[in-house]
C-alpha cells in the first residue's frame, strides 16, 4: 500500500525543478517514446485486423463457409430440414467441380470449373454484387467467367469459348481430348484476382456431363448466417453427416491465414521494441534522479523512513510515467484508427500521391477493426515493462548510506 507521503514525494520528483532539467528531458523522451510506440502498435494492429476481416469477407463472399464431401453415398439434404440448422444457415446447395483448359482465339488458360443449378447460382454473393455483368441464370451451354480471365482471353459477353477436358475420348484418329464450346453469358468480379483468373461457372448438369461425374459425387456448400466460431458450427454439421468429410473456409485457407498471423505477430514484436527502448530510458532517468536526490534520500532515512517506502517512491515515479504514456498512446491510437481514412485522404492530397489505390487493393477505403482485447494486452504489456525497468533503480536508492551522503554533501 502506498501512503500519502510516498505519493506526494513521487509526484514532486516526477515534476522536478528546472535545475533538474536533464531529468525532465529524459522523462519526456520516455513518455513520448512509450506513447508513440503504443499508438503506432494500436493503429497497425487495427489496420491489419481490418484487412484480415475484409479478406475473410471477400473469400466467404465467393466460397462457402463449409463444404461437405461425400465418400460413397450422395448427400441427403433432408437432414438439414430442422430448426437448429435453419437458425445457422438458410443457404445451402449441391455443387461439383473439375479442372480444364479454356481457349478463346489464340489465348489459353487452365481453370477450375464449378457447377451450380440455375436457382442455386442466383444465390451466390459474387453474382449479386455491384460488379456483376450479365445473366444471373446459368443456362445450358453457357458459362460465367471472371473479369481478369476475360482480359486474359480477350473475350466478352456473347463470345464463344472452348473448354478442353483432361479426360480423353476415343475416335477414329485415336485418343483425343474432350472439348465443348460454351457461350459467355456473364462476367463476375470477386475482388480477388486469384478467383477472377482461375474460376468459371457452368450449369451443374453441363459440368457433370462434360466431365462424366456422377450425381453422388456432388458436395454440399453451406453459407452460414454468422461465420464466426466456425469450428463449433463445423462440429454441428459433422454430427449430422457423421460419415462425410467436412472442411471449413478456415481449413481450406489455412496456409494464407497462418501467414497473416505470423506477419501480424512479427509486426507486434517489432513495434513492441519501440516501447521497450523507450521504457529503458526510464532506467536512465530514475538512476540520474536517485543520484541527484541522494541528500533527500539520506534525510528521509535519518528521520526513520524505511527502505521499502523509498523503493516505492522511485518505483511510483517510473510507474506513473509508464501509465500516463500508455493511456495517452491508447487514446491517440484509437483516434488515429477511427480516422485512418481521413488521414489517408489528407496525406494523398498534400503530397499528390495515391495511397492504397482502389484498382489494386479493391478497397474503397482503408479498413480497420479495433480489438479491445488486443488493446488491453498492449496496455498491460506496456505498463508491466515500465514496472520491471523501474524496480531496479528504485531498489538501488535504498543502498545509499545516509551518514556518508550527508557527510560529503
Amino acid at each position: 500500500m502506498i501512503t500519502l507521503l510516498e505519493r506526494k514525494i513521487a509526484f514532486r520528483y516526477l515534476f522536478t525543478k528546472k535545475k533538474d532539467g536533464f531529468i525532465n528531458i529524459i522523462s519526456t523522451f520516455s513518455f513520448l517514446g512509450i506513447t508513440l510506440g503504443v499508438a503506432v502498435l494500436i493503429v497497425v494492429m487495427s489496420v491489419m485486423n481490418g484487412f484480415r476481416s475484409e479478406l475473410i469477407n471477400k473469400i466467404n463472399g465467393f466460397n462457402p463457409h463449409l463444404k461437405v464431401f461425400s465418400y460413397e453415398n450422395s448427400i441427403d439434404l433432408n437432414k438439414l430440414k430442422n430448426k437448429n440448422i435453419k437458425a445457422l444457415s438458410d443457404n445451402f446447395f449441391l455443387s461439383n467441380s473439375g479442372e480444364a483448359v479454356i481457349v478463346h482465339n489464340s489465348y489459353t488458360k487452365g481453370i477450375i470449373l464449378r457447377g451450380y443449378l440455375r436457382d442455386d447460382f442466383k444465390k451466390l454473393k459474387v453474382i449479386n454484387n455491384e460488379y456483376f455483368n450479365g445473366n444471373k441464370s446459368i443456362l445450358y451451354n453457357h458459362i460465367s467467367i471472371g473479369k481478369e480471365l476475360s482480359f486474359i482471353l480477350d473475350a466478352d459477353i456473347g463470345d464463344k469459348i472452348t473448354i478442353i477436358s483432361p479426360n480423353s475420348i476415343m475416335s477414329l484418329a485415336g485418343s483425343l481430348p474432350k472439348q465443348k464450346s460454351f457461350i459467355i453469358d456473364s462476367i463476375f468480379e470477386s475482388e480477388i484476382n486469384e478467383f477472377n483468373q482461375n474460376i468459371a461457372f457452368l450449369n451443374l448438369n453441363d459440368l457433370e456431363d462434360f466431365f462424366g461425374l456422377e450425381k453422388q459425387n456432388r458436395y454440399l456448400e453451406v453459407f452460414l448466417k454468422d461465420p464466426r466460431e466456425i469450428e463449433k458450427k463445423k462440429d454441428i454439421f459433422q454430427n449430422i453427416y457423421k460419415y462425410h468429410l467436412i472442411s471449413s473456409w478456415a481449413d481450406l485457407n489455412k496456409s494464407l491465414f497462418s501467414a497473416l498471423k505470423v506477419e501480424r505477430n512479427v509486426m507486434f514484436i517489432i513495434l513492441s521494441l519501440i516501447i521497450l527502448i523507450a521504457a529503458f530510458n526510464i532506467i536512465s532517468g530514475l538512476t540520474i534522479l536517485v543520484k541527484n536526490k541522494t541528500r533527500d534520500i539520506a534525510i528521509l532515512k535519518s528521520i526513520g523512513v524505511q527502505n521499502n517506502s523509498i523503493t516505492k517512491i522511485f518505483f511510483l515515479v517510473g510507474f506513473l510515467i509508464g501509465t500516463f504514456s500508455t493511456i495517452s498512446g491508447i487514446i491517440i491510437g484509437i483516434i488515429f484508427s477511427l480516422n485512418i481514412e481521413s488521414i489517408r485522404i489528407l496525406v494523398s492530397n498534400m503530397f499528390n500521391i495515391s495511397l492504397f489505390p482502389e484498382e489494386i487493393y479493391f478497397l474503397s477505403k482503408i479498413p480497420y477493426e479495433i480489438n479491445f482485447i488486443s488493446i488491453s494486452i498492449i496496455a498491460i504489456s506496456s505498463i508491466l515493462i515500465t514496472c520491471i525497468v523501474s524496480f531496479f533503480p528504485a531498489r538501488k536508492a535504498t543502498q545509499i548510506d545516509p551518514v556518508k551522503a550527508l557527510k560529503y554533501d
